[in-house]
C-alpha cells in the first residue's frame, strides 16, 4: 500500500532531499487548523504563494520609501533592489507587513507607560544574513527602538488560544525590558497581570529564568517573565547558544508552552508546557502585536529579528515541528 502523506508533509520531504520547499510557515499552520492571523518577516515570504511587500525602508537623503518584496512569489527578500534604493545614503525600516491579508503591520510604537515615544526606527542594513546563500537583512532592535500594532484583527484577546513563533539572532540580547514579539496592550500601558502573551529572548532575571547564564526563551506575561509555572528557575529551560534561534511561545486555557530549537539545524524542544503562574489564568489578552518592546513601551532592550508569525489557536507540537523544518530548509546564514 503506498504511504499518502499530508501535503505540507510532502512538501518538506520533497525539500530534504533537494527540491523546493512548497509551503511556507503559514501555509503549515493552516494546514493544522491553526492559520497564521499575523506574519512578519524582512527576510523571506511565509506563504508559499506571497509576492506582496515584506517591509517598507525610507530613505535619509530625501525620505522616500520603498516597498521590498520577494525576488518571486514565496521567496527570499529582493535585498538588492534595497540596496540599490539605499546607495549613497542610510535607511531605516518603517513598515513590516502582515502577509496574512489582516493589514496587522508593524510600524513605529508610540509612547507608552515606561517610555515616553515615539521610539527610533531600525536602520535597514543592521542584520544583513543570507537564506539559501541569497542575501536578506532581518530588524536589529537597539535600545529606543520598537514596533507595534494597536489594531490588529484576529489576534487572541482575553483567554482565548493562540501561538506564535519568532527566527531571532541568538547572539544579539542583553538584560533590559524587554526584547518581546507577541501579543500585548491596545493601550500601550502596563494594565496589571496576564494582559499580555509574548516571546521574550534576552537576560532578564527579575521573575522566572531557565537554567545557567541565560539567554533563555521566557514568556512575557506581564509583569512577569516566565520560563514555567513558578517565577523561580525552570531546570527544563537552558541557556540559548545557538547563532540562529527559533523561539515558540502558545497558550490556551490552563496552559501554556515555551519551546526552543537551533533555527538552523535539528528540531524543536519543549522546555515548559503545563500551567500558568497563580494569578495568571485565566489571561487577559489584549491582541495588540509589539516587537522589540514590553507592553508599556519598555524599550531599553536588543535583540534582533528575522520572522515570525502568530496563530487563531493553540498549534500541535506536529504542526511547530513542520514549520521549524521549514525554517532548517530556509538556510539562515552569517553574511559577510
Amino acid at each position: 500500500m503506498p504511504i499518502i502523506m499530508p501535503s505540507f508533509r510532502l512538501a518538506l520531504y520533497l525539500g530534504a532531499i533537494g527540491s523546493l520547499v512548497a509551503a511556507g510557515p503559514c501555509d503549515i499552520y493552516a494546514s493544522g487548523d491553526t492559520p497564521c492571523v499575523a506574519g512578519h518577516s524582512t527576510t523571506r515570504a511565509l506563504y508559499d504563494s506571497y509576492s506582496g511587500p515584506l517591509y517598507q525602508v525610507s530613505r535619509a537623503s530625501d525620505s522616500t520609501t520603498a516597498d521590498i518584496s520577494p525576488v518571486s512569489a514565496g521567496s527570499v527578500a529582493d535585498a538588492a533592489a534595497q540596496d540599490s534604493f539605499c546607495e549613497g545614503t542610510s535607511c531605516t525600516i518603517t513598515i513590516i507587513y502582515d502577509q496574512t491579508g489582516n493589514a496587522n503591520h508593524l510600524t513605529q510604537a508610540p509612547g507608552g507607560g515606561a517610555a515616553s515615544g515615539p521610539d527610533a526606527l531600525a536602520s535597514a542594513t543592521g542584520a544583513p544574513v543570507t537564506l539559501n546563500g541569497q542575501k536578506a537583512y532581518g530588524v536589529q532592535i537597539q535600545p529606543g527602538m520598537g514596533y507595534r500594532c494597536d489594531t490588529a484583527v484576529g489576534t487572541a484577546t482575553g483567554d482565548a488560544a493562540e501561538g506564535m513563533y519568532a527566527v531571532l539572532d541568538g547572539t544579539d540580547y542583553n538584560g533590559a525590558c524587554c526584547f518581546d514579539y507577541g501579543n500585548a496592550e491596545t493601550n500601550n500601558d502596563d494594565n496589571g497581570d496576564a494582559h499580555m502573551e509574548a516571546i521574550y529572548f534576552g537576560l532578564g532575571t527579575g521573575y522566572g529564568t531557565g537554567t545557567g547564564s541565560g539567554p533563555w526563551i521566557l514568556a512575557d506575561l506581564e509583569n512577569g517573565l516566565s520560563a514555567g509555572e513558578d517565577f523561580d528557575v525552570t531546570s527544563t529551560n537552558p541557556s540559548i547558544s545557538w547563532r540562529f534561534v527559533t523561539a515558540v511561545v502558545k497558550g490556551q486555557p490552563n496552559q501554556f508552552s515555551i519551546r526552543g530549537g537551533d533555527a538552523a539545524s535539528g528540531s524543536l524542544s519543549t522546555y515548559w508546557s503545563g500551567s500558568y503562574p497563580t494569578g495568571y489564568s485565566p489571561m487577559k489578552k489584549e491582541g495588540a502585536i509589539i516587537l522589540g518592546i514590553g507592553g508599556d513601551n519598555s524599550n531599553s532592550a536588543q535583540g534582533t529579528f528575522y520572522e515570525g508569525v502568530m496563530t487563531s489557536g493553540y498549534p500541535s507540537d506536529d504542526t511547530e515541528n513542520s514549520v521549524q523544518a521549514n525554517i532548517v530548509a530556509a538556510k539562515y546564514a552569517t553574511s559577510s
